[in-house]
């Protein structure tokens, strides 16, 4: 107990929280500019840390990774661009309230949103932790890979507004780019065509730029006249109806969140999608989704930083990291002599509840930074567009060149910029495809390997209970659209009778 109040007093030192809210509102920054991820800014931040203390460290990544995955959901809300792969869902319902002249709510409701999911995380791996990594331990890969056919069967819910042919075309072109490059278990070229640029594959965040950041520009500009959106700002915060209506709601989603950053290697994308799909079929308030509901930005918001938490404790527990930005946090942990899993717990215990407390002060920092920044975030959408779309256009394009520092990530936003604009057309789904492209590798390399560890035998899928039970899940999920429409019809037809 007394190494406990020790880093509770450590943590509360003007230097240490000094740190964590310069982590906290670079992240939100960084997190917000397109290209820009929390992953490539805990990366280039470990340098920095070299001279540091260990928890003044750990407590500025712990800082950046939160804000950064809360900043990417300002960029999704107000203009339609995720500046974080697990903001992508933010954007169905955040950007309509922002074209409505309703930005400085929507920021509140993601802010307080996202404050409600990351605290649930951290109380959950403060209390859970154990629990939940002896879980996470038991998934392998044909479970990472029944997970991602599990996200993929949520085509049949994000299609409402289009048929579900539309929607499986969407998918499969999302996971025809995801074959570009080389194999990852053999090594052979797959569709470069002699282009050196895509050995590597393309990478998933030029895509996501160029299909709702270019694509969004392309429409806008096609519509002609389009003028700045007045919007009303006076009341940032949301009332205390407001939250008290969306509690149950950010509730469910950060236990769909926590459970789901667990898993490694599953991440906040996953997450958003299946929070987000969740709301929309059991809310009340479902027909209104995509809409401009609140549930419906509050629900991945809520499940994207309750991520956080979740992703810490296979970390902590096991040394396996629960997504990119863990598996970067494992080197900055290593780099100061400390080596994540279970004897962390005794070895170091002071990082253990620095770790805890440190999450919970970035968290209140993150509410405060929102909330006192939302009313500048929602004035963007005030400036004349022939000023303001040029300024994203810009970032849109050098965002992935300050990523790789090479041209091709520019020509990718391009390209699939184009094909976006022409798939709005065609009244073809955008998210579908995103989701292709996100879950593709996931299915692809878990496939692969589950293949090679069955060698052949069918008893070892069929022993498996919870790759059985998701299987099970996403058929239901896939047929389900089918079935109730028919049972619609056939009650349709009784009654006329």
């Amino acid at each position: 107990m007394e190494t406990f109040w020790l880093s509770f007093a450590n943590c509360f030192e003007p230097y240490m929280l000094l740190v964590t809210f310069l982590g906290v509102a670079g992240g939100i920054v960084i997190g917000a500019i397109p290209g820009l991820t929390p992953p490539m800014a805990i990366a280039i931040m470990t340098s920095f840390t070299f001279g540091m203390d260990s928890i003044a460290a750990i407590s500025l990544m712990i800082g950046v990774y939160f804000g950064g995955v809360y900043g990417g959901g300002i960029g999704s809300i107000l203009l339609n661009i995720p500046g974080t792969p697990g903001a992508i869902m933010s954007g169905l319902d955040g950007h309509p309230m922002a074209q409505r002249g309703e930005a400085g709510k929507a920021i509140g409701i993601a802010t307080w949103s996202s404050f409600v999911g990351g605290l649930f995380g951290m109380i959950i791996l403060i209390i859970m932790a154990p629990l939940l990594s002896s879980v996470a331990i038991r998934f392998s890969a044909p479970e990472n890979f029944a997970l991602a056919i599990f996200g993929l069967s949520i085509i049949c819910t994000l299609c409402t507004d289009y048929s579900l042919a539309k929607g499986i075309v969407s998918v499969c072109l999302g996971l025809i780019v995801c074959t570009i490059g080389l194999d990852p278990v053999t090594g052979v070229d797959r569709y470069t065509f002699g282009v050196a640029e895509l050995t590597s594959g393309v990478e998933f965040i030029p895509v996501m730029i160029g299909l709702f950041g270019l694509t969004e520009i392309l429409s806008q500009v096609s519509l002609h006249n389009v003028k700045p959106i007045s919007q009303n700002i006076s009341q940032v915060l949301p009332s205390f109806s407001l939250m008290k209506r969306l509690l149950p709601t950010q509730l469910r989603a950060s236990i769909i969140g926590t459970f789901v950053g667990a898993l490694p290697g599953a991440g906040a994308t996953i997450a958003a999608f299946l929070s987000y799909n969740y709301e929309s079929r059991t809310n009340k308030r479902r027909s209104e989704f995509g809409q401009g509901v609140p549930e419906g930005l509050a629900a991945p918001q809520a499940a994207d930083n309750s991520c956080c938490g979740g992703a810490f404790i296979p970390m902590m527990t096991l040394g396996i990291p629960g997504d990119a930005v863990t598996a970067i946090l494992i080197g900055t942990f290593v780099l100061h002599n400390i080596t994540p899993g279970p004897m962390l717990f005794t070895e170091h215990p002071e990082v253990v509840y620095s770790v805890y407390i440190t999450g919970i002060i970035a968290d209140i920092f993150l509410v405060v930074t929102g909330l006192l920044a939302a009313r500048f975030f929602s004035r963007l959408l005030t400036i004349p567009y022939y000023l303001l779309f040029p300024i994203i256009l810009l970032m849109c394009l050098m965002g992935p060149f300050a990523v790789s520092n090479t041209i091709s990530g520019t020509y990718i936003v391009l390209v699939f910029g184009v094909m976006g604009f022409i798939m709005r057309k065609l009244s073809l789904p955008i998210l579908p495809m995103v989701l292709g492209v996100v879950l593709g590798p996931i299915m692809e390399v878990n496939l692969r390997m589950a293949i090679l560890m069955s060698a052949g035998q069918v008893s070892f899928w069929l022993e498996r209970p919870i790759f059985l039970v998701i299987m099970l899940l996403s058929l239901i999920l896939i047929l389900w659209p089918i079935i109730s429409k028919r049972f619609m019809k056939n009650r349709a037809e009784a009654v006329s009778e």
